[in-house]
């Protein structure tokens, strides 16, 4: 096996996704990868396939997202000459390329119903068909490995992704975690990526400092391993003396400023209020807009999804389950309400308006807020 697909970590957490990845090598199920944008979801396919039987056929990976229905469905199926503008000639597509080996569909819940039911198909039969042909090929055989970073119950659930489809790609499903959740594992990592980038920079391998090792485990790394990656390149090109320490760190590892405490009176000391409540406090009583106060720390990745969620909870708690109340008690102008569901939804921070509905409410509002 390629050295680059070794699963690097000896965490409890990693160790169970090894023995995930073994028991789904050793057989054709299809396999659902699930996990967060940059946990190494790809790698978990690429063991599968080079553990597996299949290893010595191909693996093609592909990504959905980003990509039109027409040209997806081309590099997919594949096209016969003349079927539309620029084919000028027939083209296997990726599922035929992958014949006998292993196909990687990374990103799949971005995929269109309409793509959702071909690909249904194919999974149904084996057989697929080019665009702009009138026959279906032979029956391919073809083992599917899918990816995603979202909730696909939940998009089951709105009715944007098919739960047949669903049930058709998790047969064996693996969950890959976040790297928050094994601390553990990033000092190996670290020294692994270190390593690497110094090879092929050709430069020596940086020290690191005990401070600012305990600094780059402390994070909460929203880009996973990816951004793990990332900065021990930085890190590399950038360390000069050959030693790492807290002052070259990026600056989204220096330590969260510590406000002082007020005291009361009565000499009883009132810590500063939490970061999430501190952010309603501007929203509700400072009346600051929801863009500045959440979307632009959130997508600065300053704020968690999770906190995200907990401030639309608490203000679906105020509103009684009303996101167009939501929208204006979040101080933004009524045009932006489909905006602001479209930010939710697309984020995985949208929260069920259901349980915050008081009885006698309603007046027509299920309807109108589907898109919650």
């Amino acid at each position: 096996m390629e050295k680059s697909t070794v699963m690097l970590g000896t965490s409890a957490a990693m160790q169970a996704v090894e023995r995930e990845v073994a028991v789904a090598a050793a057989c054709n199920a299809k396999v659902l990868v699930t996990g967060e944008s940059g946990v190494g979801k790809e790698l978990v396919a690429r063991m599968i396939h080079e553990q597996g039987i299949r290893r010595v056929s191909r693996l093609v990976a592909i990504n959905c997202a980003g990509m039109p229905d027409t040209l997806l469905e081309s590099e997919l199926f594949g096209h016969v000459r003349g079927s539309f503008t620029g084919a000028y000639r027939d083209k296997r597509g990726w599922l035929e390329t992958a014949h006998g080996g292993t196909i990687f569909m990374d990103e799949i819940g971005e995929m269109s119903l309409r793509m959702q039911a071909m690909l249904l198909r194919f999974l149904e039969t084996g057989e697929i068909q080019r665009v702009g042909s009138d026959r279906p090929l032979p029956p391919l055989d073809v083992r599917v490995v899918a990816a995603t970073h979202r909730n696909l119950q939940q998009h089951v659930s709105d009715k944007t992704f098919r739960e047949d489809l669903y049930y058709r790609l998790n047969v064996i499903h693996i969950e890959v975690p976040p790297l928050r959740a094994r601390r553990a594992d990033i000092p190996m990592l670290l020294s692994h990526f270190l390593r690497t980038f110094s090879q092929a920079h050709r430069m020596p391998a940086p020290e690191v400092t005990a401070e600012a090792r305990q600094r780059l485990i402390s994070y909460n790394w929203p880009g996973n391993v990816r951004e793990l990656k990332n900065v021990a390149e930085r890190l590399v090109v950038g360390a000069r003396s050959g030693r790492i320490d807290v002052g070259v760190l990026p600056t989204e590892f220096a330590p969260a400023p510590v406000l002082p405490s007020v005291t009361k009176p009565t000499g009883t000391a009132v810590h500063s209020p939490s970061s999430t409540q501190q952010r309603l406090d501007q929203l509700m009583k400072d009346r600051v807009s929801f863009w500045s106060v959440v979307h632009k720390p959130f997508m600065d990745r300053d704020l968690t999804r999770d906190e995200v969620r907990e401030l639309v909870r608490v203000g679906l708690e105020h509103t009684r389950g009303n996101y167009k109340l939501l929208v204006s008690a979040f101080n933004m102008p009524p045009q932006d309400y489909k905006r602001f569901l479209s930010f939710l939804r697309a984020y995985q921070c949208h929260v069920s308006f259901r349980p915050f509905r008081m009885i006698d409410g309603g007046r027509g509002e299920h309807a109108e807020m589907r898109c919650a």
